[in-house]
């Protein structure tokens, strides 16, 4: 199995959503340079919504890494629908953790939030994406659920910090006396993500298999 999966990496690494995921990073960089670019100072408030701004644009890239055209040509390959996904997942992560630390080195390094911190929030929101990708992929016969997951997790983002109960504070400010106690909030959420990506990636079971 291990054999077939790495004869899979090339194919698979040319049906990627090289587009959508370049145009993405490229707009968040270009987010990250803006400050240095045009002279600001943001404070500490502005680059940390600067930074969860630019960790939503990735990840509403990572949101059409399940995308495949030819989804029901591949679907009978001896590859697992898991060991596909994770294949994919695996092949854009280097190039993700390059982009992120570049983003973090173009943001002014006076007023970067804790480093640490903002990426386990950027880590959140991309599980998210990718959560919602398996979802959609193993509820629907969509070939290219991609924007359906873009828009949702683009809705989410808008009313998270609108409907979250108080006590559940995720959108603290630096400085914050409550900033650590949200970060462990962030953390449970980046596992319930990781969960419900994947239990999605399971390809359902068909019937009469447990007979």
């Amino acid at each position: 199995m291990r054999g077939v999966t790495g004869a899979l990496a090339g194919p698979v690494r040319r049906t990627l959503p090289w587009r959508a995921l370049g145009a993405a990073g490229t707009l968040g960089l270009l987010l990250a340079g803006a400050p240095a670019l045009t002279g600001a100072e943001p404070t500490d408030g502005q680059t940390l919504v600067l930074l969860r701004g630019i960790a939503l644009t990735g990840a509403l890239g990572l949101a059409f890494l399940l995308d495949d055209p030819a989804r029901h040509l591949t679907a009978p390959v001896p590859t697992r629908r898991p060991a596909r996904q994770a294949l994919r997942v695996a092949l854009v992560a280097p190039p993700a953790a390059l982009w992120w630390t570049a983003v973090l080195l173009l943001t002014p390094s006076g007023t970067r939030p804790p480093v640490g911190d903002v990426t386990l929030e950027a880590a959140v929101i991309c599980a998210l994406a990718l959560a919602g990708a398996t979802v959609a992929v193993r509820l629907t016969d969509e070939p290219r659920p991609g924007p359906s997951v873009a828009a949702a997790l683009l809705l989410a983002a808008v009313l998270a910090p609108l409907l979250a109960p108080e006590s559940w504070a995720l959108f603290v400010p630096p400085g914050d006396e409550r900033w650590a106690a949200a970060h462990d909030r962030w953390a449970v959420l980046l596992c319930a993500a990781l969960v419900v990506a994947a239990v999605g990636a399971a390809e359902p079971l068909r019937r009469g298999r447990l007979r």
